[in-house]
């Protein structure tokens, strides 16, 4: 029996990658996202790609009502969520603590922790009646070492850190795994939403060395979840190989400069 895989923001970047991955390696797929027209475009892409079923869901991860409505529309044949993909994350703005604006901190927060907290409680309880499942949390390096202007961003992420071994010790006795991947830097649409869509500063991040890209992410993904059920691929930190912690990079203009 095909498993299905549900990922949240999956319109673009990890999420996407990641859809397309677990498609390819013969999953079911059902996508959410706040983006209609890119659901839609996702869903064609995987569905000329690969044999797989598609289902969209629409809606905000931040708002628990929106939550609550989607998964409770799914069909019979659609409820049965074998593999959740906590993936919608965001960080917005590089400002210091006192320099902060709140509705970034506010989005950072409703997103990356609420956003989890919400898909999962509702995802989870057939997990838990079934006595199997696994749930990927998508972390971050930010969660593993804080760096300067990144307090908030990093704190979610230190959250997800927290959330992910509870969640691993909660469920332990129903025979559910809990797996945490956490990216360095990835070339996303993450630095253009960090800095508000200015490209070029955007750019600027991922200048001098060779960044990952999401399909890295997704095959870390898909190696945690193509173990046998004896195995759980607790915590994976993938990194560049030019990175070594949230800001130390080894870059070829500083190398052409000793």
């Amino acid at each position: 029996m095909r498993k299905i895989a549900l990922i949240t923001g999956a319109t673009s970047g990890l999420g996407k990658a990641i859809a397309l991955r677990l498609a390819k390696d013969g999953c079911d797929i059902i996508i959410t996202g706040r983006r209609q027209e890119r659901l839609e475009e996702v869903e064609k892409e995987i569905e000329i790609k690969y044999e797989s079923k598609v289902h969209s869901l629409c809606f905000d991860v931040r708002a628990y009502d929106e939550v609550e409505k989607a998964i409770a529309s799914l069909p019979d044949e659609w409820k049965n969520i074998d593999i959740l993909v906590n993936n919608a994350g965001l960080a917005v703005g590089l400002d210091p603590i006192h320099k902060g604006v709140v509705d970034d901190w506010v989005r950072m927060i409703d997103t990356n922790i609420k956003g989890l907290l919400y898909i999962t409680r509702v995802v989870s309880p057939t997990m838990v009646s079934r006595k199997s499942g696994h749930i990927i949390n998508i972390g971050s390096i930010a969660g593993k070492a804080v760096y300067p202007n990144g307090a908030v961003y990093c704190a979610t992420k230190y959250a997800v850190n927290a959330l992910h071994q509870g969640m691993r010790i909660d469920l332990l006795p129903f025979g559910i795994r809990v797996t945490q991947v956490c990216p360095g830097a990835v070339d996303t649409e993450f630095s253009l939403v960090r800095f508000k869509g200015n490209q070029q500063r955007a750019d600027k991040v991922y200048e001098g060395y060779k960044e990952l890209d999401a399909d890295d992410i997704a095959e870390a993904v898909s190696y945690a979840v193509s173990q046998p059920p004896h195995v759980n691929i607790q915590d994976m930190l993938v990194m560049p190989t030019a990175q070594a912690t949230g800001t130390l990079f080894h870059k070829e203009e500083e190398k052409k400069q000793d």
